[in-house]
This record gives C-alpha cells, structure tokens and sequence, in this order.
C-alpha cells in the first residue's frame, strides 16, 4: 500500500485504505463515511488497485458529475508516478462524440436513441459510405496508436481525450471504448452501472463480468434517490401533446376499431387534467389504483388486453416515425412510442414497489413512482466488492438498507483530520421553521429574519444562509431583507442555467468586505461548491430541511415503516440530517479554514450524535468570541453600513 500512495499520509489514511482492503478481501460492500480531508477518492483508489494487482479484477469508479470523474484521473496519475496502471475515462455519447457536437438535436437525445443512430452511421461506413460518419471512417482508416500511446502515458481525462481524438478528426467515443479492455481503472456515470443495458455494454467493451469488478460509488448519498428516478416512469402533458403532432404528421392513424390515434391522446390529456383537479393538494397527489386504465377502458369500451393493445399499436408507430427519423439523420425520437411504453408499464408495475401519482403545475404528469432503490441497486449483490462513499453519508445503516445491501456489510467512519476546534456548530431554540409553529406565531419568521440580517450586519465576513426551500428563500428576499443591511446580497434562484449559477458564486467568493449568499439546503450550492480560506466563513441554516410533506413523501414513508420499521428515521430524518451536514461541510475545506454554523430551529437537537450543535441564547456574541480566538491572523472588521440593491441574481452594495 505505502509502495502505491502516492503523498504523505495525513493523519487516518493509511488506517482508511487498510480497512478497505481488508474488506475488498472479504468481497464486502463497505459503506464509508469519510470526512472533509480524508482523501476518500485516493484512499479508495489505492485500497482497490492494491487489492487487484495479482488478480484480473477490474476497478469501476462510479461518479455523479464530470468533475468528480476529472478528480480520479488527477490521483491516477499521481499513482502512476510510482506504480504502473492504466485507466480510461468513459462519458457519454453527448460528452464525447464529434458528430453529436455538431447538432443542436442531437445533443437533448438519451443513450437509446444515440445509440441507434450510431449504430446506423456505422454501419453504413462499414458497408463502403464514408458520408455516414466523417470521424468513424477516419477512426478505421487510420492509424491511432500514437492517440493511444498518448492516452497510456498520460492518464487523460474525458475532456482531453475527446480534444485529442477531435484534433486528429476521429471519433473519442468509439477510441475510448476500444482502450477499455486494457484499463484496469474505468471510471464512468452511474448510469453506465445502474442502467441495465448501458451496463451490460460497459461490460462487454471492459471484457469482464460483473463478478471481475471493484466498485466504487462516489458521493453515495445521491444513489438512493437516482436510483428510484432511474425505476421511474412519467407520462406529461407535454410528451401527449408531442404525441398528438407526431400522428398528424402520420395522417392521424386509426388506433384501435374506430378510434383515431389522436382521439386516444386527447382522452389521455382529459383524464390528466381531471386527475389534478381531483387528487393533487398542493404539488401531488395519489391516484386510485386502477383510476387511469378503468377510465381508459369505459371510455373506449375494450377490456385491459384491448388498452394493452392500443398500447401495442402505438409503440409500433413510434417506431416507424423513429425509423424515419434515423434515415433523415436525426434524433430518433418518437413521444408515440413513450406514450404506448408508459401505458404497458403503468398496467404491469408491482404496486407493493411502485406508487402512483399525478403531479401538476408546469410539469403536469402521471407518474409510476418506484420506492425502492434497490431495485436498480441489486446487481452491486453480484460484484466482487463495492465502496460506498460520501462526505455526508451519515446515518449509514439508512444507506445500506435503502439499497439493499447485506446486513453485516461494514459501517466506516472516518473523522476529518481538520482540527475539531476550527468549527463551531450553534442552535438557536427560540425559533423553528416547523409548520405548525410558524401557523401560531406570526412573530416567529421576523424573529428568523432578524438573526440573519443581524448577523450580516455584524460581522465582516462571508455569510452564507441555507434555506429548507426556495419559497421560503424568496419570502425572506421580500420580507426579510433590510437597506442597511451594508453588504452584497447574492441569491440562488430555482432552475439557474449554471453560468449564471457560477458568475454568482465567483462574485461572492471575492467580496472583499463579506457578502451575504441566500442559498437552499440541498441545492447545488449547498452539496457541489467549495468555499475555502474566507470564500465562507458562517453558515446558517434556517430551519430544519426536512422533506415537504406531498403525498410521494407519504408513500415513500409509509413504504419503509412496513419494511424496516422506520419510515420517519429512513425518509424525513435522514434526508434533512444529510442536508445540513452538506450545508455545514461548505465551511471547512483545509486544515486552516475556519468557520461557524448556526442553525435557526430548536429541532436541531433530535439530531445528534450526527450533529453535535450547542445551544445559543446569543449567537452573535458566541460567533464574535469564536472569531476573537484567530483574532491574531484574522482580524474582526466594523462593517460599514451601506445599502443594497436589486441587479439580477444578486443585491449591489451603494455606499452611503
């Protein structure tokens, strides 16, 4: 292990990569809490690679964003420096092949539909027609060893592969998929492992069986729910609408004795909009089991085997508009064959895994909503061994058990090696963000309000406040934000395309005098930014995030009280404890930071020993006397009192 590390060990690591190889031995699937510092990605890296370097294993390291993938090729190569090993970065066609670059269409396609068009241009490069795909012809007709020779040596990333292959004019996506036989590191999204089809590829371009792999997940809290939304299946008014212009372009077909194509859609649409007005309270609601195909079959008077047929008709529709599609070289696209697939799912689905809603507002739809990640999760049952890790994976029987794996599957917490007394975690238990109290005393969100502004006021510092909700963040931009409040105030709005997401971030990283960042727990600000150094100093969290109460919250709650006993602790307690830990985990990202988090909810005392925060009466007092202890290299400065102003996604400051 020492021969392979490629840095001097801090304080745990050596202690971390030997309980992992301890247990790769044992084929465990580990669930790892590793702290801020811990190095979990060259920890787990090392711990893998020292584990197969006799043996034909094979390392899979799952990530959820392009970043954290670039993370694993940079401690790759840093391994490299002192032992031999290739891997190879895998992305989709959309990241990594040329000609999917040169159309707008193409980019917004999914694997299944890239795929096919591939597969087309392929085969027509294969069969003596150049114009197929310019990058696939060159890929066969040249000679790229030096593109591979390079990529062995260098340990590339995704990006720079593809930059390389598109310099030399050949397809990155296929170059790359004909390396992955000889790496024997391959990291991926998790949809290459958790989408069966795309795995059962992956597999054959690797060479392997799923018995041959190490897996390794990264930032593993998110697993849970993508792999319910990976089980997922949804029908919107969007997509009927679609559906009714592709069978006009088909001169609407008869779909089923008498009934025009579009006649079914436009029931379809009816029975989506009366579901709304009759279920959803809120957001959501519950659809009665059997409410859309019995509404369905009166209408058209057939019996289920007849709307399965209907269903039938419609996927082979779809498949002649995609078909024509893919000879015109577009995206083959078809919303008719989404249509008939929903119905046939939501006829057959398992209703002791499934609930079934209706959802409305802009994003009105049916939705066959699956309540048990392990579902997608089972093939991990079948490796060699997997690593599950996060930063904020706590409490981590809720993650073993979500995900089905064996009950003595080993629990690892790894503490930050950042000293403890750099980070003060506060409550306040005069205020809470919990509904009913909120309803009884309408002094209790201005008392809210107050702390945060007081605190900005107070203090020199950057200041970040988390939300539960972007309701709430936008009701305090409202009502709770003062003129003299004297700093930049910068705002993360729902939906924000990431440039301007990023613009915002970088200018309240380089506010000089502090600024206040209005952000939501459990945002992309919360869990994917860090902030180190001054970029953040206090953290506040304004209430407990629990979930919103919606009938799919219900359901999920409902589900895990009958199979675990803990439906509360499982799907309200655990999600909001990993929210505030990611929250609080943006303030200290290097053994010199330092930082306080103050939570704005008496109920931030049922969350210990997962967050050890101590009672406040006066916050800034206490935050004050924390600051004074660094005074020496970290100077408390007056601020000065200045008045914002409104610009975009952020408040400008005008001195006065």
């Amino acid at each position: 292990m020492s021969q392979i590390f490629p840095y001097q060990p801090r304080k745990g690591q050596m202690e971390m990569v030997e309980a992992l190889v301890e247990n790769i031995g044992k084929s465990a699937h580990c669930v790892v809490q590793a702290g801020t510092g811990t190095g979990k990605t060259i920890c787990a890296l090392t711990a893998a690679i020292t584990s197969c370097a006799d043996c034909n294993r094979r390392i899979l390291y799952l990530t959820r964003t392009n970043s954290q993938q670039r993370q694993v090729m940079l401690e790759l190569r840093e391994i490299s420096k002192r032992h031999p090993i290739f891997g190879m970065a895998v992305q989709g066609r959309r990241n990594m092949c040329p000609y999917v670059a040169l159309s707008e269409e193409l980019k917004n396609g999914n694997h299944e539909e890239l795929s096919l068009l591939c597969a087309q241009k392929k085969s027509m490069v294969m069969n003596g027609n150049a114009s197929g795909c310019r990058f696939f012809h060159t890929l066969m007709s040249v000679d790229c060893s030096g593109i591979e020779t390079w990529a062995r040596n260098s340990l590339p990333t995704a990006e720079e592969f593809v930059a390389r292959c598109t310099e030399f004019g050949v397809c990155g996506y296929e170059l790359c998929k004909s390396l992955l036989p000889q790496a024997k590191v391959v990291t991926a999204p998790y949809i290459y492992f958790f989408d069966p089809f795309i795995r059962k590829n992956l597999l054959d371009w690797m060479g392997c069986d799923l018995h041959d792999l190490i897996v390794i997940v990264d930032e593993a809290h998110n697993l849970p729910e993508y792999a319910r939304e990976l089980k997922t299946a949804e029908l919107s008014m969007n997509t009927l609408k679609a559906a009714v212009r592709e069978a006009q372009e088909l001169r609407d077909p008869e779909i089923y004795e008498g009934t025009s194509t579009t006649d079914f859609l436009g029931m379809l649409q009816e029975i989506l909009g009366k579901a709304i007005e009759e279920f959803v309270l809120d957001e959501d609601g519950l659809v009665p089991m059997g409410m859309l195909e019995e509404e369905l079959m009166a209408r058209l008077k057939v019996t289920s085997r007849g709307l399965l047929k209907i269903a039938e008709n419609l996927v082979t529709l779809g498949e002649i508009v995609r078909d024509r599609r893919k000879k015109e070289g577009r995206l083959p696209r078809s919303y008719l064959r989404a249509v008939g697939l929903f119905i046939e799912f939501w006829m057959s689905v398992d209703e002791e895994d499934y609930v079934k809603l209706v959802v409305g507002g802009d994003s009105a739809r049916f939705e066959a909503y699956c309540l048990d990640p392990s579902l997608a999760c089972s093939s991990l049952l079948q490796t060699c061994s997997s690593i599950h890790m996060s930063g904020t994976l706590e409490p981590l029987d809720e993650y073993r058990d979500s995900i089905g794996l064996p009950k003595d599957s080993p629990l690892l917490s790894f503490p930050s090696p950042f000293p403890k007394e750099n980070l003060v975690l506060l409550y306040a238990d005069d205020v809470t963000s919990r509904y009913e109290d909120l309803a009884k005393d309408s002094k209790m969100l201005e008392k809210m309000w107050s702390y945060i502004t007081e605190i900005a006021r107070s203090f020199d510092r950057n200041i970040a406040a988390f939300f539960p909700s972007y309701a709430l963040l936008e009701r305090f931009a409202q009502e709770g934000l003062r003129d003299d409040l004297g700093c930049r105030v910068f705002k993360e709005e729902k939906g924000m395309q990431q440039e301007d997401l990023m613009s915002i971030v970088s200018d309240f990283k380089r506010c000089e005098n502090g600024g206040l960042m209005l952000a939501v727990s459990g945002g992309r600000i919360s869990e994917g930014i860090d902030f180190p150094d001054r970029e953040l100093e206090i953290a506040i969290i304004v209430g407990v995030p629990y979930p919103k109460p919606s009938a799919r919250t219900r359901a999920l709650q409902h589900y895990y009280e009958l199979k675990f006993g803990r439906g509360w602790d499982y799907v309200v307690k655990a999600p909001a404890t990993r929210k505030m830990l990611q929250s609080i985990g943006r303030l200290i990202r290097s053994e010199t930071d330092i930082g306080v988090a103050l939570i704005l909810d008496r109920r931030a005392v049922h969350f210990r020993p997962h967050i050890m925060a101590t009672r406040t009466k006066k916050p800034i007092e206490d935050i004050r006397a924390f600051f004074e202890r660094y005074a020496g290299s970290r100077k408390i400065r007056l601020r000065r009192r200045e008045t914002p102003r409104i610009r975009g996604g952020m408040k400008e400051k005008e001195d006065r």
